[in-house]
């Protein structure tokens, strides 16, 4: 199959800030239609390195993709054609899988293939410290993880032998630390952590001022000469560098905010009030955090055990460190994700056929890696095991929109993210009861049965408040939702999660993606580095797509794109009509005084597709400079009313650096991602 495509032989090479070659390998054999940009991101990122190394994305795709197809085929849940139309997807970059897999699959029997892990902790110093063994394995083979820490005893309460505990926070800069001593993959990323706080805990106040403080230090650091940048000496010599950190809120909580009434701490071990004081100037203080530098981020504790399809064997207490696998603790996910644009016809209608058959390529395979990957402990392999939650998604939402003409904040830019990503989660799981009538449902189905049907059904009811959807791709979605309802009540589902919205970093690079995830486009103007230095500014290759759409003829875009290039924004453009300067805004702007898109517009996109998602979604609502702490304050209570399971927020500026525009943007002020 890969030899019906047209392939090239190109140099693959990387610089750094001050264009410095970080990376090079010559005579690098690609397809003709994969830009330079992927083929550099592959060559450096997924090729097997060495003298013997890969030097040919054929040789990558055969190792990943044969190898899952074996796979799948030896699971008997594979259909004729299945190694085909794997490698078709893939060469084709309609679709790719997480980091990991592209790392570890197709060298030993049993790689580690998963992004995404939650780990438990003990209150005991040996399991305290068994945590950061466990973790740095993870971080070795390109994943990320998350823990709850809260059952960690806080600062203000005695040890059994006498004096005081640590404290969570004390032992989160440990593991901070082992975290940037051992890089992502093997490679030159860094290590991912997610640390959580129960909003009731007594140390919640230094957990929240926590990585604000070290903000300062390494400003000043900065500005009394020492290196700035995210990998300069400045923040290199602070703590959390290496870690998100989120406050799990309850609703007990929120209510207490809003109606600025006391809220109270309790001891960990005895539940005893420790400390009371206005709920409200709790919530303050994690809004000055991320005003500050992004951090923390807050994750809805009602929200998520609400959608939690397996009650009856615990509680959802952490996610991964992007926050889109929430699951149960001693759980990990495998990821792959769909390029949106890839199945816009030139009608401008949605492949809805295509993107069903593509989806369900993945999940086989996302489902044959579970008993085949390792796991960094027991407890990990069982859990992972008996629940099978894998995480299928998409990227390039933000390109799309763009590509039809639509604002992303608009009613049917949501429509349209709602519609997609109900029909891509039912699919997902018609597939895994497909799989359950072969081999069974997942060991813990039973003991569960009633609240995933109920979940599975909440999914479906959801599609009655979608708005402004394409009648099309509406009736696509309630057509595999019925059919995925009517399997599963027969036959269970193979898997208790099914889909979540990753990041989509590397692997967005990889399909030539203009925008990651969920997210629209940072900007319609980026930059990539030179050989021997300096810059190369290159144009979102949707926009002329997008005027053609909108009704410009060839002259007008001429005209329009050579005042983005000299602009880098579309205000004042000749011949943009200003009703469709919507159509282009994006999360940062350009210059001082440009078109961005409103954080309401972020924070609605995300309500818009939260019910039709099995996990989280992982996203950043960009803010501008001027955003004062009482409007974060004011996103942080209106997240919660809308359902969503956790939100994360960036302050253009706040950390002192701007994002680079060449690496994973999630998060963009927080400073760690999965292996995606």
């Amino acid at each position: 199959m890969l030899e019906t495509i047209v392939w090239s032989r190109r140099d693959a090479l990387l610089l750094d800030e001050r264009g410095e070659v970080v990376f090079e390998l010559k005579d690098v054999e690609a397809p003709a239609a994969w830009s330079d940009t992927a083929v550099n991101v592959v060559a450096s990122r997924y090729f097997k390195p060495g003298p013997n190394g890969e030097r040919s994305v054929k040789d990558l795709l055969r190792r990943v993709g044969g190898t899952l197809s074996k796979w799948v085929g030896e699971e008997g849940i594979g259909e004729e054609g299945y190694e085909a139309r794997l490698l078709d997807l893939l060469v084709h970059q309609r679709g790719a899988f997480n980091s990991p897999v592209w790392f570890n699959v197709g060298f030993d029997g049993h790689p580690q293939c998963s992004a995404c892990f939650i780990l438990s902790v003990k209150d005991d110093l040996n399991a305290i410290l068994e945590l950061a063994r466990v973790e740095a394995l993870i971080f070795k083979y390109g994943s990320g993880c998350g823990t709850n820490l809260s059952v960690l005893r806080s600062s203000r309460e005695r040890l059994s032998g006498g004096g005081f505990a640590s404290g969570p926070v004390s032992f989160m800069r440990g593991y901070d630390a082992f975290a940037g001593v051992v890089k992502s993959g093997g490679r030159t990323r860094r290590a991912a952590k997610m640390q959580i706080l129960d909003v009731a805990h007594p140390d919640i106040h230094d957990f929240v001022r926590a990585k604000a403080v070290e903000e300062r230090k390494a400003k000043a650091l900065a500005a009394a000469g020492f290196g700035g940048g995210m990998d300069g000496e400045a923040h290199r010599s602070v703590a959390f560098q290496n870690s998100n950190l989120s406050v799990r809120v309850t609703d007990e909580f929120l209510r207490a905010a809003r109606e600025s009434r006391p809220w109270t701490t309790r001891a960990v071990k005895t539940g005893e009030p420790v400390e009371t004081f206005p709920a409200r100037q709790l919530l303050r203080e994690i809004a000055q955090g991320a005003w500050e530098c992004g951090d923390p981020g807050i994750q809805y504790d009602a929200a998520i055990q609400v959608w939690n399809p397996v009650p009856k064997s615990g509680r959802i207490n952490a996610t991964n460190p992007c926050s889109e696998f929430v699951f149960l603790d001693d759980t990990a996910c495998n990821l792959s994700s769909l390029n949106l644009l890839a199945y816009l016809k030139p009608d401008f209608s949605f492949d809805t056929a295509g993107f069903r058959r593509d989806a369900g390529t993945l999940f086989r395979a996302m489902e044959a890696i579970i008993d085949r990957s390792v796991y960094p402990t027991p407890k990990v392999a069982e859990m992972s095991r008996i629940f099978r939650p894998l995480g299928l998604g998409y990227a390039n939402l933000g390109a799309l929109l763009m590509a039809l003409g639509l604002p992303y904040d608009s009613l049917e830019g949501r429509g349209w993210a709602a519609a997609i990503t109900a029909l891509m989660t039912g699919e997902a799981y018609r597939v895994s009861a497909e799989i359950a009538a072969e081999l069974g449902p997942f060991e813990a189905y039973e003991v569960n049965k009633e609240d995933v049907l109920r979940v599975l059904e909440m999914h479906r009811g959801a599609l009655a408040q979608v708005e402004a959807a394409p009648a099309p791709l509406l009736a696509g979605a309630r057509k595999v939702w019925d059919e995925a309802l009517r399997l599963a009540r027969e036959h269970g589902v193979r898997n208790a999660q099914a889909t979540v919205l990753a990041p989509t970093g590397t692997i967005a690079f990889l399909m030539d993606c203009d925008t990651t995830g969920i997210e629209p486009d940072l900007s319609l103007v980026k930059y990539k580095a030179l050989a021997g230095g300096g810059t190369l500014r290159l144009l979102n290759r949707v926009v002329p797509r997008a005027l053609a759409r909108l009704g410009y003829g060839q002259g007008e875009i001429d005209g329009i794109v050579k005042h983005l290039e000299r602009e880098e924004g579309m205000e004042g453009a000749p011949h943009l009509r200003r009703e469709h300067l919507p159509v282009f805004d994006c999360a940062f702007r350009p210059g001082r005084h440009g078109r961005v898109i409103s954080p309401d517009g972020h924070l609605l996109m995300m309500a818009a597709v939260q019910p039709f998602l099995s996990g989280g979604i992982s996203k950043t609502v960009n803010l501008p400079k001027e955003t004062t702490v009482e409007e974060i304050e004011r996103l942080y209570l209106r997240a919660g009313e809308m359902g969503l399971k956790a939100l994360a927020v960036y302050r253009e500026g706040s950390k002192g650096i701007e994002p680079l525009t060449t690496r994973c943007l999630i998060h963009e002020g927080r400073d760690s991602c999965c292996g995606g």
